[in-house]
């Protein structure tokens, strides 16, 4: 299929080059509509019992959380005339706001006491929202920020709230990307040219990444047609199209260099190169499609968006790796190597450093093993310490206006009176002895300020209890298991930011046994097919060592607070975001895979050449170590880049990305793979004959 594919690529190479530009034009041109249909949210799952208690709350109560919280700050008493004159002025002014549907405070509400700090020095302004639309309110939340933050006459006044968080944290990602993407663009050029060691040869890497971004932007726009996509599949768009072009066209490129150094023509050498090299980079891209389709079965559209993009440009990536890189290289012919800058990149050496680093290696494989095993336990100590949760206020800087108004709210106020336990009875009105006991129970839960009276709409009923601790938090968690585990009115619901939390949480770990399972077996069963051994799949799996191993300095890191000289200044909360690290494991793991392959496919094509094994994997490494540690550190440099960024969970992403992508390209692919390879010796290639049929030949 790949000799065919390469003969009709090489004989309309000028018609296919012409074909994709035309492609991409049209691509472009529709999938830039993609960016005015992303979504900021997505974090929850949309078929919890919190999601349930949030359609009643809209539809039969008409409630809504007040979005915006501003706390008015005085240096006297909240009861002083003069910071009452100051509050109701500033009230007014609120009310105001077209935006506004409903507005309240302490000194409008009754004074009451939980709208009032425990100091007496500070008090509440509730604002309700009339849109509930995500991209909306983000942007409403920013105009409250920029209106009322600040001083106002003798009071200081402080913005909190959901839309103020939204509008404080989503601003600060897109700015430090853009900052990211400023170092680590211009970075990644040079380092691509050191590479290729010609600049016809370094500009590859655009076309498929070209390719696989427009491309992407034109599905996800598709996929906006019929469902909610997040706007940081963006983000993931770019950041895997430029990798993957990287990764994948190091392979390509380098391949077919080889076979015109070894004096094949220029049609030859494409069609080996997709007969080979092109091989590789098909069953790479759907190991990595395989693992990035395990997003699509979370229930919350984050992750979700995460996977639809992984696909679309994994996918886009790899056709742009096998359709017109390969027209263009049958195009340059020799070519490829204009503009040489360093001679030592374009000459393919048969033997070299990384093939002794593989023949001492498998000199003393036991010895290599233990000791790579101690490095990797060393690194995985810290996990036992893993706590997660969920992006709060604590994610962005300390000194973030959005971070310090909430930290004055949890120091200062008693309870957390603008995120209550939303509690729903259908047909409650019936059941009130039930309720009572219910509320008497409630009561006395540990973490418990206090609870609302009955509020009753129909034959409905609703309850609010307000709460101690930040609502998305362990802590939080376990006081919804704990109100769950009372005994209740029948169909009681239990719902709140604390609860959507706590749904979150649950269904992440009930699913991540299924993607575990699809990850596993079908990694398995391509690997199989792809090296034709039973051995080598099951070895390649448990690499997932290696995620433990960067879980455990994510742990040391983000919750002891280690290395912030590397990293840059963050708020240690004692756990880490649960998204970002299911996003780390599922890119690391899937980019494992693609190395993996890139080695095995150059070990199993000297092996069925004649080979011993300990040769073959010698030569296996020569061949393709300095590709897969070159693409490791080029996609470390883009994703090390988002250390710059003030929020936590992107520090994390990228530290943890770049982490183990340098762990794996180095300790486990330069010196456990060929330890363990040497251990099995020809074990390595073994499999039922009945099963053989079922492989592929290199």
């Amino acid at each position: 299929m790949f000799e065919k594919l390469g003969h009709l690529i090489v004989k309309r190479r000028k018609r296919t080059l012409g074909f994709f530009f035309l492609a991409i034009l049209i691509l472009g041109s529709v999938g830039s509509m993609v960016f005015s249909r992303l979504d900021s949210g997505g974090y929850s799952d949309p078929k919890s019992e919190s999601a349930q208690v949030w359609t009643y709350l809209t539809d039969t109560f008409k409630v809504k959380d007040p979005a915006v919280v501003l706390v008015v700050k005085s240096k006297t008493n909240v009861d002083d005339p003069d910071v009452i004159s100051t509050a109701l002025e500033l009230e007014t002014k609120v009310r105001a706001e077209s935006s506004a549907e409903k507005v309240m405070s302490y000194w409008t509400a009754g004074k009451l006491p939980m709208l009032r700090s425990n100091d007496g020095k500070s008090a509440y302004i509730f604002v309700y929202l009339k849109s509930t639309d995500f991209s909306s309110v983000d942007a409403i939340g920013g105009h409250y920020r920029e209106t009322y933050e600040g001083a106002y006459k003798n009071v200081e006044v402080l913005a909190s709230g959901g839309a103020i968080f939204a509008n404080s944290i989503n601003g600060k990602i897109k700015d430090d990307l853009k900052l990211a993407e400023s170092i680590s663009i211009p970075l990644t050029f040079v380092l691509l040219i050191f590479v290729f060691g010609a600049m016809a040869a370094s500009a590859m890497p655009l076309v498929i990444g070209i390719t696989s971004i427009l491309g992407a932007f034109f599905i996800l726009y598709l996929i906006t047609l019929f469902t909610d996509v997040s706007i940081f599949a963006l983000n993931q768009t770019t950041g895997l199209g430029l990798g993957l072009g990287i990764d994948y066209a190091l392979l390509i490129v380098n391949r077919f260099r080889e076979e015109l150094h070894h004096g094949k023509d220029v049609e030859t050498s494409v069609v080996n190169t997709l007969a080979t090299a092109g091989k590789t980079v098909f069953y790479s891209g759907l190991t990595v499609m395989i693992t990035l389709i395990s997003l699509m079965f979370f229930p919350q559209y984050f992750l979700k968006s995460m996977g639809y993009a992984g696909v679309a440009v994994v996918a886009l990536a790899v056709a742009g790796a096998l359709i017109p890189l390969p027209a263009i290289l049958a195009l340059m012919g020799k070519r490829i190597d204009f503009g040489v800058l360093r001679k030592s990149a374009i000459t393919p050496k048969e033997d070299g450093r990384w093939a002794d680093i593989a023949r001492t290696v498998m000199r003393r494989p036991v010895a290599v093993v233990v000791l790579s095993l101690l490095i990797l336990s060393i690194f995985i100590a810290p996990i036992k310490d893993i706590v997660f949760s969920q992006v709060d206020s604590r994610v962005l800087p300390a000194n973030n206006s959005s971070a310090i108004a909430a930290k004055f709210i949890s120091d200062n106020f008693s309870g957390q009176e603008g995120n209550p336990i939303e509690i729903i009875i259908p047909n409650g009105a019936s059941q009130v002895n039930s309720i009572n006991e219910f509320k008497d129970s409630l009561a006395v839960v540990p973490g418990i300020v206090r609870v609302g009276q009955m509020e009753v709409a129909g034959e409905d009923v609703r309850l609010t209890a307000i709460h101690s601790m930040p609502p998305r938090t362990p802590e939080g968690q376990d006081l919804i298991h704990k109100i769950r585990a009372l005994t209740k009115p029948a169909g009681t619901l239990i719902g709140g930011v604390a609860a959507d939390y706590a749904d979150t949480q649950d269904a992440t770990s009930r699913t991540l046994r299924w993607v575990a399972l699809w990850i596993g077996l079908g990694i398995l069963i391509l690997l199989f097919i792809f090296t034709g051994s039973i051995i080598l799949p099951i070895k390649a799996v448990l690499n997932i060592i290696s995620l433990a191993a960067t879980m455990g300095v994510l742990t040391w890191i983000f919750i002891d607070g280690h290395m912030r000289w590397l990293v840059g200044d963050f708020t240690v909360t004692g756990s880490v975001d649960t998204g970002s690290i299911v996003l780390i494991a599922v890119i690391a793991f899937g980019l494992s895979m693609d190395y993996e392959l890139f080695l095995l496919s150059r070990i199993k094509e000297e092996h069925e050449a004649g080979k011993s094994n300990i040769e073959s994997v010698a030569t296996g490494l020569q061949r393709s170590a300095r590709i897969i540690t070159a693409a490791a550190v080029l996609l470390a440099v883009v994703f090390g880049t988002f250390c710059i960024s003030g929020i936590t969970s992107i520090k994390m992403l990228g530290f943890g990305v770049a982490f183990a992508i340098l762990l794996d390209a180095t300790l486990i692919r330069a010196f456990l793979v060929p330890a363990l390879m040497r251990l099995f010796g020809e074990r390595n290639w073994w499999a039922p004959k009945s099963l053989k049929r079922f492989t592929i030949s290199h």
